[in-house]
Formats: structure tokens, sequence, C-alpha cells
């Protein structure tokens, strides 16, 4: 029968102190949920695969005699964007480094190239000097970030899509096409023709927050000193021993007495709450009677599919060496690419080129291949905006909570920060640090059923 969502009073939560808690998944939402639960309460974390992490994934590459760390997922960060992130990993005492966020792009098989590292890199074809559209898409830079801060400042309404605010304002196709699409399809991992379906005013404040309105003063971007798999190993030392790796749940159920965790060895687990920290899709899949509004709201959620490959063909990358940058988009009329140049991201000293390409469009040779991955990103339009807003509604209910980067704009800062809420929302336990605007990425509502506010 459907279960009474109101059975499992805050009052009862109050009484029982230590708690038996879940964890789904151990991406960067699940590990900061864990690390912090764990502190109060008996934590089991369950990952369907063989290690911790989720897209954060460390290859370890073998050149010149050595092995290389090589993040073949989440890379990079920046100290005042990623706030949380930035304060974990010094409470860990993981080491970082700075690094370049260079963007290059490649298109029409190499006719048009250009790159941000300084002029060399704006004209890397040197007949751009003397292109009309190039110095028209380099002015219409300007004029959009220009547009978009203003925008923002004004208050753009929430329903507005970058196609409806870009349509009308005159830009040239050269900056829709060889601009404006590719970066906002390399950041969120997307096809570049959905790009318009994104909501405007999130992907302003995203430009804005991470400096991509302003030519000068950009924030400084870090990666972690010898790869990702560093602060995954730390931050899961205080719950590894209880995790179930290899285990993935197939089911979970309410009931009046707790949540049923059944994983696919057949095991059935009976925990106080569970910590959903999957994609929303996934999510929804799992629950054996999911509610009308966790249907609506986590239905909203859409995600594709993109290949990462690990590898040394510098074919991937544009033609001349002078538009190289660390992030490159490769793309035609049908068929796009992204390949990070991982040399230059992560400070590798080694000589043999290594690369991380999402979805080649053309064949790496078998030689050249060090490791494959599929990956899962979001895709965000004006349904999923929606969504967003009324995700915090379904905590607790039935002692099922959910967290994940998809609360925000996707990235580990956006998962940080919704592990740790959930978290505090659900254990009675705060965060070691203070941060400006600690939950300002994601939308979180207060709880009358939070523990933290008893």
């Amino acid at each position: 029968m459907p279960f009474d969502a109101q059975s499992r009073s805050a009052g009862a939560r109050k009484a029982e102190r230590r708690r038996k808690i879940a964890v789904i998944g151990s991406g960067i939402s699940g590990l900061s949920a864990a690390w912090l639960l764990s502190g109060r309460h008996d934590v089991v974390v369950y990952e369907k695969d063989h290690r911790f992490g989720g897209h954060a994934n460390t290859v370890e590459v073998p050149v010149c005699g050595q092995s290389v760390p090589v993040d073949a997922g989440f890379i990079v960060f920046n100290k005042p964007n990623y706030p949380n992130l930035t304060a974990l990993f010094e409470r860990l005492g993981v080491e970082v480094c700075s690094t370049d966020m260079s963007f290059g792009v490649s298109m029409d098989d190499g006719r048009v190239e250009f790159s941000s590292r300084g002029a060399s890199g704006i004209f890397a074809n040197r007949k751009s000097l003397v292109s009309a559209s190039h110095w028209s898409m380099l002015g219409d830079i300007v004029r959009f970030n220009r547009d978009a801060e203003e925008a923002l400042a004004r208050g753009i309404d929430d329903n507005v899509t970058v196609g409806a605010f870009v349509s009308g304002r005159r830009y040239s196709e050269a900056f829709l096409r060889r601009f404006l699409a590719p970066m906002a399809a390399a950041i969120w991992s997307t096809p570049s023709f959905r790009v318009l379906d994104h909501p405007a005013a999130s992907l302003f404040r995203f430009y804005a927050n991470h400096g991509l309105l302003q030519i000068s003063d950009m924030p400084r971007w870090s990666t972690v000193r010898g790869g990702s798999r560093v602060y995954v190993e730390r931050i899961s030392e205080c719950f590894r021993e209880k995790a179930r790796l290899g285990a993935g749940v197939i089911e979970i159920e309410r009931t009046s007495d707790g949540v049923m965790v059944v994983d696919e060895r057949g095991a059935r687990d009976r925990f106080d709450d569970v910590v959903i920290a999957t994609h929303a899709d996934s999510a929804l899949r799992l629950l054996k009677l999911p509610t009308t509004r966790e249907r609506e709201i986590l239905g909203a959620f859409k995600y594709q599919r993109n290949l990462a490959v690990v590898h040394h063909d510098r074919r991937q990358m544009p033609k001349r060496r002078s538009a190289w940058a660390s992030w490159n988009y490769r793309g035609g009329e049908s068929a796009a690419s992204v390949t990070y140049w991982m040399n230059l991201l992560q400070d590798l000293r080694c000589e043999e080129e290594i690369f991380v390409t999402l979805n080649p469009t053309t064949p790496i040779p078998e030689d050249l291949i060090i490791a494959e991955f599929d990956y899962d990103h979001p895709m965000f339009d004006l349904e999923v905006g929606k969504a967003q807003k009324a995700l915090w509604s379904l905590q607790g209910v039935g002692g099922v909570w959910y967290c994940g980067a998809h609360f925000g704009a996707g990235f580990h800062e956006d998962g940080v920060q919704s592990g740790l809420a959930v978290a505090e929302d659900l254990g009675g336990v705060r965060r070691p640090w203070t941060v400006k605007d600690e939950s300002g990425r994601i939308f979180r509502r207060a709880l009358a059923t939070s523990l933290a506010a008893e």
C-alpha cells in the first residue's frame, strides 16, 4: 500500500540520535554527504562501480618510463566560485596547483581556427586578420558580454531562453556559430544545437560568476595535484570500510519502519534514511513507489551520454598549433567534440602529449587510446529550471533524501553544496567551515522536519 509520509514525525526523528543511513552513489554529492554524516551517524555507501568518485576519475598513463595521473572527468575549479569545494580540499589537506583555462575552436575542417591564448591564438589563421566575419565575431563577443551583464542587472525573466535572448539583437552568424554555441556546448558537455534552449538567466549568471563576461581580471583556476583521486581517497577514509563497492542498487522501498534497499547481489537492508546521490532519472527508476511529485520533478531531468577517450592522438586538436588551448571545440555541420589538452591543464611534466576527448568525431587509432569512459551530463532547459526550484520539497518524504550536481549548474561545487546541505538537514550536523552564500548555487529550502532546526 502507499507509504504514509506523515508516519515518521519530526519528533520521532529527534528521539533517534544515531541513525543508520544509506548513501546511494559516490560522486562528489554522495561523497560529501557521507563524509559529513559519518561523523555522527552510521553510514553505508553503495556504489555500482568498483571505485569511488563518479566523474572524479583519475587514469594512470604510462609515458616516458613513468606513470602519470590524468583526470578523465572533473579537472578544474576556482576558489571564488567553488567556496565549499575549496574549503573541503583545505580540510582534507588536498594540494592544488594553478592551471590554464584557455579555450580554442576549430571548425569547417580547420578553415576556422582561433583560441583565447593571446593575439597569436585569436589570429591563429592569419587570414582572420582580413576576415570581416572574424572581426564581427570579436566585436559581438564584447557586445554580448555587455548585454548579458545588463540583463542580469535589470533582472532577466527565468523563462527566457538563450535563443529568445539573442533573437532580434542582430548578433552575427559567426559569433553564434563559432563562439557562443561552441563555448556553452564545451562547458556543459551538450550538443551545440541545444545551447539555444538553455535558460538565459542561468547561463548568464554562470558566465558572470566565472569571469566569462569579461576580457581581463578573470579568476585563477586550479587543479588537484596528483589527480582528483587524491581527494576521493581522503574523503572516503571515514566510511570506506563499510562501503559496498560493485553493489549497484536496484530498488528502494519505503516501509512503515524504515527504507529498504535492495542491491544487485540480492542483499536487502533496512535503513532509517536513504540519500539518493545519483542522477535524477536514475533516482526515479530506483524508487519502488515514487510519489506523484517525484515523478513530475525528477522526471523533468534529461541527460546526454558522452564518450570520454584518454589518448595520444594529436589529430583531435586544431590543425594549427597556435590555436591549441586547454579546452578545444572541434566541429562541423553535423557533429562536434571537445578535447582537453591535459599537459597544459594539469601541468604534466612529460614530453608526450596526452588528451581527453569527449565524443570524438573522427576515429582514434586503437594504439593511441589509453582508456574510454561513458559519462552522463544533465541538459538544461526551461522545464529543468522549474524542476530545480522544486527539488528540495522532495527531501525527507518517507525517509528518502536527494542530492546531486543537477540541483545547480551540474558542476562539482553544485554537487558539494547539495551533498552538505542534505547532510545538515537530515543529520543535524554542520559543515566545519563558514563561507559566504554556502548554498547559493542550489535552490535550498528550510524543512519542517530538519533535525538541524529542532
